[in-house]
């Protein structure tokens, strides 16, 4: 049996975020859809059930057979888990008087109990259900409770079965974390043994035993992902591992020689190909966003081909895709839905290539392959860059795309990172950027009148990309910022500043 805990996705948007407070606990924690449940559960020393957007009172509820797991493993229901435990085992679920979202307080704990140890009356929880448990199932035990909600925490007599009507995965829930802990080390018996070092010397083994002698072929960008994929690979395989980073006309600021030079000095076999001329024809004349994305992605595909092919008998492509790419999540409507992206580099490649997939990565969060990263010793600079999207400065020149528009925004570009930079305000976004935009305006410079381009500027925070607020800069950055732009960058009259959220808007322009 291994130190591993299943987590059955039913459709909840915190299902994610329950993966990843397990794995803060340094235990290894899994996805998978509650209708495809693995046929080997053996690995597996504990099970959680996530939230649903469906109600167990549904016709089409999501109704998994937990006959291998309920009584056999360690199990815990949270919210519409907890109320699945309860309706389909002798106890009652009913519509709430008002629906119950939002900040609570437990107002009854009950004392002695493992699964509670460390939260008191008054502990802060997060609800989110319009469903509550009025009748526990058989065997059911009240353990604690809110003003509002009677079952807010329950167990199941004789065995390791819990249910909350919480979430103890959010930050809201103050002694969220304990409770897990609680379930998954004092009750279930699991081993807090999952770190970034285990992860490198476990994951290095593996990639020598897969791999042997064979040559590796992996597309680098510059970013987190494929640069910490490249030094497990490093580490795994040495100079049969072969990195190809392709300029594509689209990158920062003398971004093509910097990731260069950074990589020599990482010790890693990396050619650099300069096809930006060939991808700027390609784009010549087109302003559709689907139609440029599918240009840089197969002009890419075609040099990258091009660079595998001088590499002899090379037999595995290389990823740096995450685990976020690769879950099965499960759609509100209850149905699945893969949610599969490749890798924005190498994504899409065609059959004709030949090449095996390895993907040291795919089952790691953003935050944990930065801390594989800094185990292995990697630079501050390289873990905590800011995710820059493939089709680069592409999809944020809006319209067509000239060699002149990208040298304006790579020139407005500069100004607001190494601001961002020098005003200690880097490491506080998730992401930033600036918006050519296919407007001109009326300016004055000195006495005459002008009529150039206006840029957007673009900071939010997240942690995974999938929602986003934009950063409240300090004013005088942004003023310092807009006047460096328009004074320095010719073609640029005005500055704006972007602040939408995702949703509704997208952190990218296109």
């Amino acid at each position: 049996m291994q130190n591993n805990v299943l987590i059955l996705d039913f459709g909840s948007q915190y299902t994610q975020l329950i993966a990843r407070r397990v794995r803060e606990l340094n235990i290894y924690s899994e996805i998978k859809p509650y209708n495809k449940l693995p046929e080997d559960l053996s690995e597996y020393k504990a099970v959680i059930l996530s939230g649903s957007p469906s109600s167990v009172r549904g016709d089409n509820a999501p109704h998994p057979n937990l006959s291998e797991i309920k009584g056999k493993k360690p199990l815990l229901g949270i919210c519409y888990g907890a109320q699945y435990l309860s309706h389909f085992n002798g106890g009652s679920v009913a519509p709430s008087a008002t629906r119950e979202y939002g900040r609570a307080n437990l107002s009854f704990v009950k004392q002695g109990e493992e699964f509670l140890k460390g939260l008191a009356e008054g502990s802060q929880v997060w609800m989110s259900h319009s469903d509550t448990i009025k009748e526990l199932p058989e065997g059911g035990i009240r353990l604690a409770s809110t003003h509002d909600v009677e079952n807010a925490a329950y167990k199941i007599e004789g065995e390791h079965t819990y249910g909350i009507q919480f979430h103890p995965e959010v930050y809201h829930t103050t002694d969220g974390k304990k409770l897990l802990e609680n379930f998954l080390v004092n009750i279930a018996g699991l081993k807090q043994d999952w770190t970034p070092d285990a992860f490198v010397e476990t994951t290095v083994d593996e990639l020598k035993a897969q791999i042997g002698d064979d040559k590796v072929i992996l597309g680098l960008s510059g970013g987190v992902d494929s640069s910490v994929a490249a030094m497990l690979l490093h580490k795994a395989i040495g100079k049969h591992l072969h990195c190809i980073f392709v300029n594509n006309g689209l990158l920062r600021k003398n971004e093509f020689g910097s990731v260069l030079d950074q990589y020599k000095h990482m010790g890693l076999n990396v050619k650099g190909v300069d096809a930006s001329a060939r991808f700027l024809d390609a784009l010549k004349g087109e302003s559709d966003p689907e139609k440029k994305r599918k240009i840089i992605g197969g002009v890419f595909i075609n040099v990258f081909d091009d660079e595998a092919h001088k590499v002899e008998n090379a037999k595995w492509l290389a990823q740096g895709t995450i685990y976020p790419d690769r879950i099965e999540s499960v759609s509100a409507s209850g149905g699945p839905s893969a949610v599969i992206k490749s890798h924005h580099n190498v994504g899409g490649l065609p059959d004709y290539m030949k090449l095996k997939i390895v993907e040291p990565l795919k089952m790691l969060f953003k935050d944990e392959v930065r801390r594989v990263g800094a185990s292995m010793g990697m630079e501050d600079f390289i873990l905590g860059r800011h995710p820059f999207p493939g089709p680069g400065l592409g999809i944020r020149i809006l319209g067509d795309i000239t060699a002149e528009k990208v040298a304006i925004l790579q020139e407005v570009d500069a100004i607001f990172i190494d601001g961002l930079k020098k005003w200690g305000l880097y490491d506080k976004v998730w992401q930033a950027g600036a918006m050519l935009l296919p407007v001109d305006s009326v300016g004055v410079m000195g006495d005459e009148r002008t009529y150039e381009k206006c840029v957007a500027l673009r900071a939010v925070e997240s942690t995974d990309g999938m929602t986003a607020d934009w950063v409240n800069l300090p004013y005088e950055f942004l003023q310092k910022t807009s006047n460096d732009i328009i004074n320095k960058v010719k073609g640029v009259n005005r500055v704006v500043y972007d602040i939408s959220s995702k949703p509704p808007a997208t952190i990218e322009w296109e």
